[in-house]
Parts: structure tokens; sequence; C-alpha cells
């Protein structure tokens, strides 16, 4: 075979795999920042349906990239709870009253607090566009956990991460493996003839589940202890005590420096100063840490464009969106009392999030994998 040809081959291989998971985090996590300083429903919905679209063009045929539909399904519930608490427990008499529903009278150690009673208009779009911003920060960690893949995830870590990393990526894959369970027992139960509806069919539906989530929850954690996975390794007394004095330190620093940063009335040799030596004990923290931790990556995913475009994407937004209030306040939080409305720039921001879905190739396509034995009985 000419180099030519294996060039062709590289190339064709490169273009086809699976994009770096932290890439996609970045992205994901990029627009969820989006999503937070704005509350312009028009925005928050655009933002909803930018990660929709990329989620259905770049996701694989994996377990986890079955996830996404519930966390829409979740996100829906957070915006109607949201309402129905502000309905309940917000009910403010000033502005338009749309209904006045009966009081119910609280003793005294609830005082300040009104269950029911009239109910304004400003109030349900408060808790309307609060429940929206909340909900669209959910769908977009549910985009994050629908391309990226847990287990690659994992490997990316940095050492001294590897044993945070490892409960952080098990509790992240839960969901997509409810939701994997989920798909095989319906398929189970449609195979034996079983169509029921009902409270009944769905005590049938949820045990399974539980039950072969918990199992492959077991297994996964099982297969990790064998690996190694967790282990620090050996280290002197005095070498712990070095490390969590920096890592110790490096959290302090960073936690009055934020709050420096973020307060006004702060002294400001308590702002950047503090950030600056918070991050550096942390970093050496993290540094002394990783040394501890003796691991090898089989085969490390490797950054190239595809990378670049989807980190770009997400920052680019996440950047400009944080100006958005300063350059048009009543677009990026519009009042209660007026129609929101939108602008070009509104919109051109949201949209930086489709890069990935136009400059990134398709995953390459799974091969169909034949049922098991045990699946079919499940």
């Amino acid at each position: 075979m000419t180099r030519a040809s294996l060039n062709g081959l590289g190339r064709r291989a490169d273009a086809s795999r699976t994009l770096h998971p932290v890439a996609w985090w970045v992205w994901a996590l990029g627009l969820a920042a989006t999503a937070s300083v704005v509350t312009n429903p028009w925005m928050l919905v655009l933002v909803v349906l930018v990660v929709s679209i990329v989620v259905v063009a770049r996701r694989t045929d994996a377990p986890w990239a079955l996830s996404f539909r519930l966390y829409l399904w979740f996100a829906l519930f957070i915006v109607v709870v949201r309402v129905l608490l502000r309905v309940m427990l917000g009910g403010d008499s000033g502005g338009t009253v749309l209904v006045v529903l009966p009081e119910v009278p609280l003793p005294d150690v609830a005082r300040g607090v009104r269950l029911l009673g009239p109910v304004a208009l400003e109030s349900v779009l408060a808790g309307l566009y609060d429940g929206m911003r909340l909900a669209t920060i959910v769908v977009c960690v549910g985009a994050a956990n629908a391309l990226a893949n847990p287990k690659r995830l994992l490997a990316s870590l940095p050492p001294a991460l590897y044993e945070v990393g490892t409960a952080v990526v098990v509790a992240l894959s839960v969901f997509p493996q409810l939701a994997d369970s989920l798909r095989r027992v319906r398929r189970a139960r449609r195979l034996r003839g079983d169509a029921g509806r009902g409270v009944g069919a769905l005590r049938r539906v949820v045990v399974p589940v539980l039950e072969d989530a918990l199992e492959r929850s077991m297994t996964l954690a099982a297969g990790m202890d064998a690996r190694g996975y967790g282990r620090s390794g050996t280290a002197t007394p005095r070498q712990r005590a070095v490390t969590g004095s920096l890592l110790l330190g490096g959290l302090v620093g960073l936690a009055v420096g934020v709050y420096a940063f973020l307060d006004s009335s702060a002294p400001r040799v308590l702002a950047v100063p503090m950030l600056v030596t918070g991050t550096v004990l942390s970093v050496a923290g993290l540094a002394a840490a990783g040394r501890r931790v003796q691991r090898v990556r089989y085969r490390p995913d490797p950054w190239a464009r595809g990378e670049l475009v989807a980190i770009a994407s997400g920052l680019g937004a996440a950047v400009l969106a944080v100006q958005l209030p300063v350059w048009q306040p009543l677009v990026a939080n519009p009042p209660l009392g007026a129609f929101p409305t939108v602008t070009p720039l509104a919109v051109a921001i949201v949209l930086l999030g489709l890069l990935p879905a136009a400059l990134i190739p398709e995953p390459p396509a799974a091969a169909p994998a034949s049922r098991t034995p045990q699946e079919v009985a499940t």
C-alpha cells in the first residue's frame, strides 16, 4: 500500500472519529453560561433549539446518547414546578392581578409567607423566566452527557483529579444508564406482548429498570476496582500534608479572590492578587497530587480542528453573552411588564453554538449490536 493511500485512510479515519469529551463539555458549559446571564425567553428557547439540533446531528448510537430526551422532559417539569411554586408561594398583589385564589391562613411561625392569594402577571412571568433559565442549563448539561463518552472523559482527566473524577463520571453515567435500561425493559415487554398501561404497567417497568441499573453500576464499580481505579498509590505522611496544605491554601485563595472580585465594597488588594495566589497554589497542589497516581493512557484522544471549533463555539457564545446585558440590557433581561424582544446581535450570539453541527464531521456509525439472551429475558 502506498504512502498516499495510507494518508487518505488516516484522513478518513480522523474525519469520522468522535470528538474529544472535554471539548463537548466545554461547548455545553459555554451555552449553559450563555443561558445563565439572560432571562429573555426567546433567547432561552433558541439556546434549547441550538443544543437539540447539535445533539441530533452529532450524537452516536451509544447508550448515553439516548438520554437527551429525558433531560428535555425533566426541563419541562422544572418550568412547570417553578411556575406553580410562584403561584402558590410567591403570589403578589402588586401589578396586573390575573386571579385571586383563596388564601390559606398560616401560623405565626410562617409569618411573611403567604399561601395562595392574589396572583399577579409579573409574578407568574418571573417564575416562568427563572424556570426556563434553569431548564435551559439542565438541557445543556444533558447535551454534554449525550455527546461525550463518560469513560473517555475519565481517561482524559489529569492524574490529580483521578480519584474524584471516578466518582463524578460514575454519577454522570447513572442517568444515561437509566435511559438505556428503560429502553431495554420496554423492548423486552414488547417482545413478550405485554403492552399494558396504568399503575400496574408502571410497576412492572420501574422495578426491572432500577434492578438493571443497579446491577450495571455494581458491575462497573467491580471492573473499575479490579483495574485499580481510585487507588492513590504510596505516599508518605509528609507528602500528604504538603499536598493538602497546597490544595487548601489554593481553595481559600480562590474563594476570597472571587468574593472580593464580585463584591465592589471589598478591598481591591483581595481581588486579583488572591485569585492569582489561589490559582498558583491550586496548580502546585494538583501537580503534587498527580505524582502519587501511577497510570498509563492507552490511545489518548487527540485534539484536532473539530475540538477547537467546539470550544470556540461555546466560549465565544459565553463571552459575548456576558457583554450583552451591558450592550442591550432590555434585550438580555426584559422587564416583566413589557413584551420581550430580540435583536440580530442576540440571535447571532446564540447561533454560534450551531458551529459544531456545521463544521464538525458526523461521528462514525456503530455496527448494529445483536441482543443477548440475557437482554431478551430481562
